[in-house]
């Protein structure tokens, strides 16, 4: 499989508009790279149905496609709305009450009945991404009171948002730990935690993993304000951060959002942890063949400040354009990181060139950005070096260095569990960073690293003969040829977990005969 620019990841949301398989199979053509099975729409039989696709699809394609379930989290939502929906008048007053009875304009219910016992005086209650606000006023033991103080329509089971109110509500709910049940049976590669307050919850579910013997990575979705005041530690004790726009902006004042998620992004990147920008990064593609302009920035800045990952939700879930809004996100990442690598002039020069000689499947997708040489980024800035790690930190430091210093063609990385390949990948090199590892699930979960390029190999047990089946693979894929320069990174031990003790340059030699050297 030849290499393909964008290196920013590319995660689709799967729905109903991406169920088909030729439509699926589309998007994969045209740039995704992990597909998002959200647990809060559709039943267990319809996203077994959409994994069996994606697995089925991947392995024909040779493609390391990961998936990640999202769990719902304790997401609190309006009960059935009497008639389906119903006006909220400025100024009018209206009780919140517990109990599942229908909603009116002059009461409601939700979905969390004790949210009344958390909820104060003075705290606002907002509904459907705060387009109807409340504004309480009363509290009894049954009910608050609230005034309406923008007014709007509510439908049924629309979201309720709680910005001054801290809930005593678990952060895993019944649901979510059968979701995750679901999950490790089915060898997901990432489950995404939503409505993470404090450290406890991302620790509660690594001990649920443990327990049911999982193997799966933890996304720590970042959308409640309590928290950013512990983002060090989530960040740290996660395997990749989302930067969940939507609740946050709910949360937060919605100019904060902007300056909340480049720190965040710049965070991450600090210490070496994958981050994914998402929600209504391509919103106006549900319902149009293009998007607008302000949309097209927003990608393009997302990756121009070093995301992992830009994540589309319903634009493919259930949209109108899936496979055009993957090819627009493409479009973007390509011309988004020439102008990171060599500049705006490169960017400009990419342009035209493709305006005057993209061929045909071009326009459905197809990813061609050269490779560029190592010396026109050799300015680029290198992050901290994690000390979580500090052996592998140290082998990844070292491969970065000399690849910068022999202009190397790319940077091979042995890897039984992707820890180092995570770890050279933090420095985003101007080249690419191939993983190889015997492990299937670590490939896939390797997807997620920004210019990662996952390869599945049989395990080796003898170090020697990883020069012979490295370079048959490289030029088999068309990633290197004779005489490359190549910086590898392995292991005296390679089929020990964590001991990746060896960084050396290497040139790419005639391979003898060929090697099958596919799993």
């Amino acid at each position: 499989m030849p290499h393909k620019s964008p290196r920013t990841k590319l995660i689709a949301t799967l729905g109903p508009a991406s169920a088909e398989r030729e439509t699926l199979a589309a998007m994969f053509d045209a740039g995704v790279d992990v597909c998002r099975i959200n647990f809060s729409h559709g039943s267990p039989e319809q996203h077994e149905c959409l994994l069996a696709s994606v697995r089925e699809l991947a392995k024909e394609r040779d493609m390391p496609i990961a998936v990640v379930g999202d769990l719902c989290g304790p997401k609190i939502r309006l009960n059935r709305v009497a008639g389906g929906s119903a006006e909220l008048l400025v100024g009018a007053t209206l009780r919140i009450t517990r109990g599942d009875d229908d909603c009116t304009p002059e009461r409601l219910t939700t979905t969390l009945p004790d949210l009344i016992d958390d909820v104060g005086v003075g705290h606002r209650v907002y509904i459907d991404d705060g387009l109807v606000r409340l504004l309480v006023t009363d509290q009894s033991a049954d009910a608050l009171t609230c005034s309406v103080t923008v007014g709007g329509t509510i439908s049924t089971r629309k979201g309720v948002n709680l910005p001054d109110s801290g809930l005593s509500v678990p952060a895993l709910t019944d649901k979510d730990r059968r979701d995750l049940v679901w999950a490790i049976e089915h060898e997901l590669d990432f489950v995404a935690l939503s409505f993470v307050r404090r450290p406890a919850d991302l620790y509660e579910l690594k001990d649920l993993i443990r327990e049911h013997g999982g193997d799966v990575g933890v996304i720590v979705k970042i959308e409640k304000v309590e928290a950013l005041e512990h983002l060090d530690e989530l960040i740290g004790a996660s395997d990749a951060v989302l930067v969940a726009r939507g609740d946050l902006g709910v949360e937060l004042d919605i100019w904060q959002v902007p300056m909340i998620q480049k720190a965040i992004t710049a965070r991450c990147r600090e210490v070496g942890v994958p981050v994914i920008i998402a929600t209504q990064m391509l919103q106006s593609m549900v319902h149009s063949p293009m998007p607008t302009r302000a949309e097209v920035s927003d990608v393009a800045n997302a990756i121009i400040d070093a995301a992992d990952a830009v994540m589309l939700s319903a634009e493919t879930a259930v949209g109108d354009y899936p496979v055009a809004t993957v090819d627009m996100m493409t479009k973007t990442s390509q011309v988004a990181e020439a102008y990171l690598v060599q500049g705006p002039h490169a960017a400009t020069r990419y342009i035209a060139q493709r305006s005057h000689t993209a061929a045909p499947d071009e326009v459905h997708g197809v990813r061609g950005l050269s490779i560029p040489d190592a010396a026109a980024a050799r300015s680029a800035v290198s992050p901290n070096i994690s000390a979580t790690h500090p052996r592998a930190s140290a082998i990844a430091h070292a491969a970065v260095q000399a690849a910068r210093d022999v202009n190397a063609r790319l940077v091979a990385v042995w890897s039984a569990t992707g820890r180092t390949a995570r770890l050279v990948a933090k420095h985003r090199l101007p080249v690419p960073v191939v993983g190889l590892s015997y492990n299937e699930r670590v490939c896939r979960q390797m997807n997620l690293l920004y210019g990662v390029i996952p390869i599945l190999v049989k395990p080796i047990a003898n170090p020697a003969e990883m020069a012979d089946v490295l370079d048959v693979t490289l030029i088999r894929r068309g990633l290197a040829k004779p005489g490359d320069l190549i910086v590898v990174v392995t292991s005296t031990q390679p089929e020990t977990p964590g001991a990746t003790d060896t960084t050396l340059v290497h040139r790419v030699g005639e391979p003898g005969q060929p090697r099958d050297v596919s799993p």
